[in-house]
């Protein structure tokens, strides 16, 4: 499929508009309505601030991300995850921005859904029947469309994913159009295509730089352009690209000309927006399409919402496979690439979604909370491409050019969203540093564990290993004994594993199997290698899985075992005589060795606090045996303490009868 998807072609491009382009497409909905928001029409409003919306998108959607970030491919997959798996080997710090951008974009799929279907459902009030519509009747809708779009998550979107693209197809058409039917309200509004009113309107019109907040909304869902190339394929999102310009672009000016005709003058406060129903968006529709409008701007809202929900699930993951994340169960609704359903992400979704909308209540407080999590998501895949750069010897200049030019253009914008923090955006930066807290715990914990992972040479151990096999004296524990391992050099083994087969309980069986998995930083990969140890007796196989494989370890040793069978590499007919007459398979047993945090830890204070998190944490996320899909029913779990005090730093001195305590008085204190 991704090779079909690397060739432009009318399916291509019909997926393309259905998958990516729903937060970018819907974005009309609500731009221009924050820009004049408490704001007097002139003509250097809207055509400075079109301008800017123009260049925008030209500058940071057509060449940053259409032709240049596109070109960071991961195997034909895209993402702020992806991007960090090509450089991560580059520089360690790389994770903090990779987790950072995560983050914002998780931030980002709880803000859109709420924004995005409130926008389109107040355009009822623009029918002069129903203009005194109640706000909470608008939430109570907004609420019942968001609890049917969440439980139907759990069904995929395998049938109704078939008309998104022809939906949204209708939704950029009927945006061109509406934008053509006024385009000679007001001519002068095609100068907006002259960068020079933009610059004008950031440096000479009053508080001009803080508007770009309101601007900035243009390019949100932009980063579905990148991370779901691997459903689209660069070229088709390239080319339909040229197609959804075109048509927002339109739209805009569409607005910008109908403002200037309608409004000029005019002090728009939200009293008057209520009273004369203004809306920048629906204003362009005749009275008579405004029901049929709603409609699909509804549709397309839910599309929208649909691909930030489906891409938090991607996201999510990927960033379990790369352990930016704890465990958390994962279903797969459908065969179809890319479906995944993750029951508590989808539940964590919908219950920050349904705050949003019950704390802002209207799309025009829910935009101070919008564009801050896309923002920070922008800067971080500014750094990590800049370093895909390097890794790609582009010559040094053009590095520092692409870094400084888009790193001063997006901090700007940021800036100018800061400005609306104490207004709602506090709520955005909330969510991301909740979601960057976890991720940051999780990685951090690991690698504070491995610096308590003690191992050994498995050579050293090999002869006793066999002798336990064969001593009969020591009652069978299983025929075939499989521990996960994490050692990532075959000659090296964890002491507490070699602990658990010879101190613990001596556990003897025919055929011991140490079982690596590798995540690799390509998507896709599915392979293994076997190293046979001792033959028959000692046998190492390693998975190199890519990050977005399953990790389904049962049925894929069964795999390996079937082969290895095939080869006559190893025999599996169980070695108890009578069942061995026969020829009954052994039985399998997972030992899974899960950890603790010692009450006797010798931890610095802040590593003490990120491990006792972490801990809270993997309560609450899936079991290590149900993670690597194991069958519970073949899996023993052994106990282990983290971290132990050294005997060698416990201050205990022994002392002898016949020794008089040194502090002893003679009131008999001592």
């Amino acid at each position: 499929m991704a090779k079909n998807l690397n060739k432009v072609s009318s399916v291509g491009l019909i997926i393309a508009l259905g998958i990516i382009y729903g937060d970018i497409g819907t974005s009309p909905l609500y731009v221009f309505n924050a820009i004049i928001s408490n704001k007097v029409i002139t003509e250097e409003l809207i055509i400075g601030t079109l301008s800017c919306i123009i260049w925008t998108l030209i500058l940071q959607i057509s060449l940053k991300y259409v032709i240049l970030v596109l070109r960071a491919d991961n195997n034909g997959e895209g993402g702020v995850f992806a991007l960090y798996a090509l450089v991560r080997r580059r520089k360690k710090w790389l994770v903090i921005p990779a987790m950072i951008g995560g983050a914002a974009l998780l931030a980002d799929g709880i803000i859109t859904p709420p924004i995005t279907v409130t926008s389109a459902i107040e355009g009822l009030k623009e029918i002069p029947a129903i203009r005194a519509l109640a706000t909470d009747t608008i939430v109570a809708i907004v609420l019942f469309i968001l609890v049917v779009f969440f439980l139907m998550q759990q069904f995929g979107t395998a049938s109704i994913g078939k008309l998104f693209g022809p939906v949204m197809l209708i939704w950029f058409t009927m945006l061109a159009i509406l934008g053509i039917l006024h385009l000679t309200d007001d001519l002068s509004v095609f100068k907006a295509f002259n960068p020079y009113y933009a610059i004008k309107f950031l440096t000479l019109y009053p508080n001009g730089f803080w508007t770009l907040g309101a601007v900035f909304l243009c390019t949100t869902g932009v980063e579905a352009l990148y991370s779901d190339m691997g459903h689209c394929g660069r070229k088709n999102i390239r080319v339909s690209w040229s197609y959804v310009k075109l048509c927002l672009v339109l739209n805009y000016i569409g607005q910008g000309a109908l403002l200037l005709a309608n409004y000029k003058g005019m002090l728009i406060t939200d009293e008057l927006k209520a009273a004369l129903g203004i809306n920048a968006f629906y204003d362009l529709m005749p009275h008579w399409f405004i029901i049929i409008g709603v409609i699909i701007a509804t549709s397309a809202a839910i599309i929208a919402s649909q691909a930030m929900v489906t891409g938090s699930f991607s996201l999510i993951s990927e960033a379990i496979r790369l352990n930016l994340w704890p465990k958390f169960k994962i279903r797969y609704p459908s065969d179809e690439r890319g479906q995944l359903f993750i029951p508590s992400v989808n539940i964590l979704l919908f219950i920050g979604c349904t705050g949003v909308v019950l704390y802002f209540r209207e799309s025009s407080k829910m935009e101070a909370a919008y564009g801050l999590a896309i923002v920070i998501t922008m800067l971080a895949t500014t750094i990590l491409f800049a370093n895909y750069l390097v890794l790609k010897r582009v010559v040094p200049i053009w590095i520092y050019i692409f870094l400084g030019f888009y790193l001063t253009v997006e901090v700007s914008f940021l800036i100018a969203l800061l400005q609306k923090f104490l207004h709602g955006g506090y709520i955005t930066l909330m969510l991301a540093g909740l979601m960057f807290a976890v991720m940051y715990i999780w990685y951090r914990s690991r690698k504070i564990k491995n610096r308590y992972i003690e191992f050994v040479r498995l050579a050293d151990y090999i002869p006793q290993i066999e002798e336990l096999s064969r001593d009969k004296t020591i009652p069978k524990f299983s025929t075939h004994l499989v521990y996960m391992t994490s050692s990532v050099h075959h000659k090296e083994i964890e002491h507490k594993i070699i602990y658990s087969i010879l101190n613990k309980r001596p556990k003897r069986a025919d055929i011991y199997w140490f079982v690596h998995v590798d995540v690799l930083d390509n998507p896709h990969t599915c392979e293994y290698t076997v190293e046979h140890i001792a033959p028959n007796n000692i046998i190492r196989v390693v998975f190199r899985l890519g990050f977005r494989v399953e990790h389904r370890i049962n049925l894929m040793l069964k795999q390996v075992i079937k082969e290895l069978v095939a080869n006559k590499e190893v025999t599996i007919t169980s070695r108890y005589q009578e069942l061995g007459k026969s020829n009954v398979a052994g039985d399998f047993q997972f030992i899974v060795l899960e950890k603790y945090l010692s009450h006797d830890n010798d931890l610095p204070f802040f590593e003490g606090i990120v491990m006792k998190l972490y801990f809270y944490l993997k309560e609450i996320s899936l079991s290590e045996e149900r993670g690597f899909g194991l069958d519970p029913g073949f899996v023993k779990v052994e106990k282990f303490p983290l971290i132990v005090a050294p005997i060698s730093n416990l201050n205990i001195k022994r002392i002898y009868d016949d020794v008089p305590d040194e502090k002893s008085n003679d009131e008999g204190e001592s």
